[in-house]
This record gives structure tokens, C-alpha cells and sequence, in this order.
């Protein structure tokens, strides 16, 4: 039996964006049977930043329910390229080097999913069975369900149409992932596609190759897409980057303290759904502290985010330099590290202070300023546009510091 509650934690965490058939999906979880689903990644880099694990942070709900988690990795889509929302053609990965990143990716998602057990999440490839098709067959068998005018009518290529530059190599990547939902439903009993929004047209065409299918050879198949909404800044920039660069997952790619500071520059508007997706915490709970108090609901999120990604003794540690306890500075103080370029070009006071946590926003880094809480180097400031360049630092160095014991020191890198 499957705990029959996780369609109702989807709905009211606000994670079930998009649905080919809600009604269905709804009696899937609710029948208290286990159903197979999966999700689909091309393993273009070799690690994953935050805003890549929304998906895999809601099927770990699955799994915990009790359901059957596969994750296809692309291997052979990610040798063309998803042009999703591109404006020009992804470079062509060899490979060897699609391979070398499947394996790095299989770290990352460990802190997301259990591999081990009964219940165990388990890795595909879909390069295993697309090696095996030819052309002529593929063309042949699925090539002639898909309409190009309604293809070309999909957000999927509206961007490197616009740019005039879709390639017919391009056009092949819908039919090959819907083509994967048909297989894994064939060969696991996958009925349900999981992914983000962005991957709406995608996912659809899928289900729609299985009805297409299914009329063609009668045989009956039940899938269902769905999609989580997408972490988005207010600018409409997705998240999972700040201005120092990706909040990746694996520590040999990020610091804690770096990790803590990259979730605490989530903006306001997206700390909700932050919530909803890394902690279990009660939604109205949630809500009653965001509105109570942003920063400390902030400091929560950031505390349960890098405790459940890097473990509590990376938390506390980044949690303690992040409240900067230390009564000295100097050599205590924690550290950020700042582009040699950037320190270059200059960077505006407010801009570092944001950047370095010592406000929570560029806004409250000006009323700290005109207030008379930040020092640098020793003394007050109360210009806000003050702006910081390379001749202000000593040995590539310069403290800041907030108040009578907030102390961190930029390093130029």
C-alpha cells in the first residue's frame, strides 16, 4: 500500500503545475496501488545547481509514498540538445564526455532519492535502446505520428525560430523524449512523466504519441504528464544562480558557507514555494512565519536546505559564519570571495553587502548605510553609492562590517 495522501500534499504545497489528466492522476495516488514514473534529464554538465532538483525533491515524495521512481538519463537526447527556450543550437557533446557526466549526476541525485532497498530509485539510459533504432524504423514507426505545423506552434522552438536558426537535427528531440515515455511505459509500466514547466511540450507529445499509438495497435496505455512550477526570480530568470555563480549540489563544487549564502539570496516572492519544496513543514505554518518575519523565515529556509542537502554539521557550521559570530573580525571573520574582475570594474556598496549576506536586500543595505551600520575598513560610511574597487583592498583583502560584531572579509580571487 501507498500512502494515499500525496496527491493532496501535491495540491497544497502548490507543486502539480501542469496536468494531462488531473482526474486521473488523482486516482492513481489515491487507489493505495504503487505506480511506476519517471523523469527525464540530459546530462549536459557533470553536477546539478538547486534549480535543477526541484523535480527530484518531489519524487522523493513519491518514493517516500511508496511509488517506483526511474530517472532517464538522456544520453543519447543529450547529443542533439533540448532547444527549449535556447535562442541558438547547444553545442554537440561527444560521448564519452555525456558518460562522464551521467556518473557525476548519479552523486548528485543520492541526496534526493534512496538507492538502496526494496524501493530503490533506479537509473536508465536512453541512449540502450535508441543505439538500436534506425533511422528508417524510427521515421517509420514514430516519425509519422508527429504534425510539423503543430510542432513548430510549441514554446519548445519559439525562441531559435524567432532567431531563425532551428536546425532540422533540432526538430528530432520531441519525438525521440516522447518516444521514451512509450518505451518506459512498455518496458517498466511507467504512467506517470514528471518534469518542470518547461518541459510542458515535451511531455505532452508523449502522451499524445501514446494515444496516437494505442489507436493504431489497440492495445490500452495509461500515462499521464505532469509538471512542477518553475523556481523563478520576479525578473522571470530561473533559479539556482546568483550573483557569484550556481548554487551547486555537490560539495566539491561549492563551500557550506557559499551554499547557505546562495539559498539566502532567494528573493522574497520565491521563499514560499522554497518551503513547500525542500522542508515538510505545514504550509499555513509556513505562510504565518514569512509574513511574521522574512528574514528569519529566510534564515530558517536556509538552515533546512543545506542541513537536508550537505548534512547538520555543514548547516551549523555556515548557519554560525552566516550570523557572524566573532567579536574581533580580522582573521575570524568568514570569508567571500570576490571576482578579480569584478573588484576591477568596481561593485557598488549595496551590491556587496547583498552579496555577501550582510543585508538581506539591496533595500536594507541603504538603510543600514544611511544609518550608520556598515563600516569599511574601520569606518563608517553614508554614501550609497559608494563604490568598491580594487584600490580599496590591502593584500587582496577588505573588511566589512555590520553593527558591532558582523564581520566578513571579500577576498579577491
Amino acid at each position: 500500500m501507498t500512502d494515499t495522501n500525496l496527491f493532496k500534499q501535491l495540491k497544497e504545497r502548490g507543486l502539480l503545475y501542469q496536468c494531462t489528466d488531473e482526474e486521473t492522476l488523482k486516482k492513481m495516488l489515491e487507489s493505495g496501488r504503487p505506480i511506476a514514473l519517471y523523469e527525464g534529464t540530459d546530462p549536459t554538465m557533470d553536477s546539478l545547481h538547486i534549480g535543477h532538483c526541484v523535480p527530484y525533491v518531489i519524487l522523493r515524495r513519491f518514493q517516500k509514498a511508496g511509488h517506483k521512481v526511474y530517472l532517464l538519463m538522456g544520453g543519447a537526447t543529450a547529443c542533439i540538445g533540448d532547444p527549449s527556450g535556447k535562442s541558438e543550437m547547444r553545442s554537440l557533446m561527444p560521448k564519452e564526455k555525456i558518460q562522464q557526466n551521467i556518473e557525476k549526476i548519479k552523486q548528485s541525485l543520492s541526496v534526493f532519492l534512496d538507492f538502496e532497498g526494496e524501493n530503490k530509485a533506479e537509473i536508465v539510459n536512453n541512449y540502450d535502446w535508441f543505439k538500436n533504432l534506425t533511422y528508417i524504423d524510427f521515421m517509420r514507426d514514430i516519425g509519422q505520428h508527429f504534425n510539423v505545423n503543430e510542432m513548430l506552434s510549441s514554446e519548445i522552438y519559439d525562441n531559435r525560430l524567432k532567431e531563425g536558426g532551428l536546425t532540422f537535427f533540432e526538430m528530432g528531440y520531441m519525438p525521440m523524449q516522447a518516444y521514451d515515455f512509450v518505451h518506459l511505459n512498455e518496458k517498466y509500466g511507467c504512467s506517470l512523466e514528471w518534469g518542470g514547466a518547461d518541459q510542458w511540450g515535451n511531455i505532452a507529445a508523449g502522451v499524445k504519441l501514446a494515444r496516437k499509438l494505442s489507436f493504431a495497435d489497440g492495445k490500452t496505455r495509461t500515462m499521464v504528464g505532469a509538471t512542477n512550477p518553475l523556481l523563478l526570480t520576479p525578473e522571470g530568470k530561473k533559479m539556482g544562480k546568483t550573483e557569484k555563480g550556481a548554487i551547486w549540489i555537490n560539495k566539491d563544487k561549492i563551500s557550506a558557507y557559499d551554499f547557505y549564502q546562495g539559498i539566502y539570496q532567494t528573493p522574497d516572492a520565491c521563499v514560499e514555494m522554497m518551503f513547500a519544496l525542500f522542508t515538510d513543514l505545514p504550509m499555513d505554518e509556513v505562510k504565518t512565519i514569512i509574513k511574521e518575519d522574512i528574514v528569519k523565515a529566510k534564515k530558517t529556509l536556509c538552515y533546512e536546505i543545506t542541513k537536508f542537502v550537505r548534512g547538520e554539521e555543514d548547516a551549523i557550521k555556515a548557519r554560525d559564519m552566516s550570523e557572524n559570530l566573532f567579536t574581533q573580525g580580522g582573521d575570524d571573520a568568514p570569508e567571500y570571495e570576490l571576482a578579480k574582475q569584478s573588484a576591477e570594474e568596481g561593485i557598488l556598496i549595496c551590491d556587496l553587502l547583498f552579496m555577501t549576506g550582510l543585508a538581506p536586500s539591496k533595500s536594507e543595505a541603504r538603510r543600514l548605510i544611511q544609518g550608520g551600520a556598515i563600516s569599511v575598513k574601520g569606518e563608517k560610511i553614508s554614501d550609497i553609492a559608494l563604490k568598491i574597487t580594487t584600490s580599496d583592498f590591502t593584500d587582496n583583502s577588505l573588511l566589512l562590517k555590520k553593527g558591532k560584531k558582523n564581520f566578513i572579509k571579500v577576498v579577491i580571487k
